[in-house]
């Protein structure tokens, strides 16, 4: 299993040259730099920590920094570890780009998602609304509790009311690799992921066994190519 961690900045189209258009989440993918290797031997299971985005040194706190000198790298923004067979290969110090997948690849993206601070039950459960005419009183409430999720002593535990909304972790599973950018250190990824622009997000190889690997047409080039006289087409 492979996976990287990248930065979401937001959604657009793209078109392949039969005209196929592809909505698309652009992840941002910075080098991952392993800071970390962590072994059954020494931790009781394995995974590699990696750090995320350059960061100056006096943002740092002193743990962060022994962190980042001990493996020899510059600080990061973010800390995660990344787990699965092909990425203890990795050494401290190495670097992962966002080449480890390619066009055509299903992937699955955790991210957390956006909140949406309280709610009520209409909205985070998706009740349905009571009726608004004929001197009903009741609209948006979360109906009568009776034998479906109350006791005696109080209310069962995981009866849907109203409460925090989102701002949990969150992974859509079985997205496709649209295109792999190297040299701007971006990923295509077909349809939506969680979280807000800018949040960070962990992409993996698909848990789930594929039938078929999706077919990704070739998308169209928009690079501006120089002609015989140094003019740009």
């Amino acid at each position: 299993m492979k996976s990287i961690l990248g930065r979401k900045m937001g959604m657009t189209q793209v078109f392949a040259q039969d005209g196929t258009m592809y909505p698309v989440t652009v992840v941002e993918v910075l080098p991952n730099v392993v800071t970390q290797v962590k072994t059954e031997e020494t931790d009781d299971y394995n995974a590699i920590q990696v750090g995320y985005e350059d960061k100056k040194e006096n943002r740092c706190n002193k743990a962060e920094l022994g962190i980042f000198k001990k493996a020899g790298v510059s600080p990061k923004y973010e800390l995660a570890e990344l787990k699965g067979d092909e990425m203890m290969n990795y050494a401290v110090g190495q670097s992962i780009t966002c080449d480890i997948f390619a066009a055509g690849d299903v992937v699955d993206v955790t991210g957390v998602s956006k909140g949406k601070g309280f709610s009520g039950a209409i909205k985070r459960w998706h009740f349905t609304i009571g009726p608004k005419g004929h001197g009903s009183g009741y609209h948006r409430g979360a109906g009568s509790y009776a034998t479906n999720g109350r006791y005696n002593r109080g209310v069962m535990k995981g009866k849907k009311a109203a409460g925090h909304h989102g701002n949990k972790t969150s992974t859509i599973l079985n997205l496709t690799v649209i295109s792999v950018d190297p040299a701007n250190n971006a990923i295509l990824i077909k349809g939506a992921i969680p979280g807000p622009k800018k949040s960070i997000v962990t992409i993996r190889s698909a848990v789930k066994a594929q039938r078929t690997k999706p077919v990704v047409k070739p998308l169209v080039n928009y690079t501006p190519v120089a002609n015989e006289g140094g003019e740009e087409k």
